[in-house]
């Protein structure tokens, strides 16, 4: 998830150098879609955790 924020940063300063077009747009859109399907992800995983007990893998 590091990788796609690095990504997105990126294509974001390029956009700002580019004087915010459609490449800013675009990439305001995508991200918009990846936050919510992480956070769809991150809620799944919180759920699936509590109902198998809550603790960790064992050490």
């Amino acid at each position: 998830m590091l990788n796609w924020a690095v990504t997105f940063l990126v294509i974001a300063l390029i956009a700002a150098l580019l004087g915010f077009t459609s490449i800013a747009g675009a990439s305001i859109g995508i991200a918009k879609i990846l936050f919510f399907i992480f956070l769809i992800l991150f809620v799944v995983s919180l759920a699936g955790n509590a109902f198998r007990g809550g603790r960790g893998a064992p050490r």
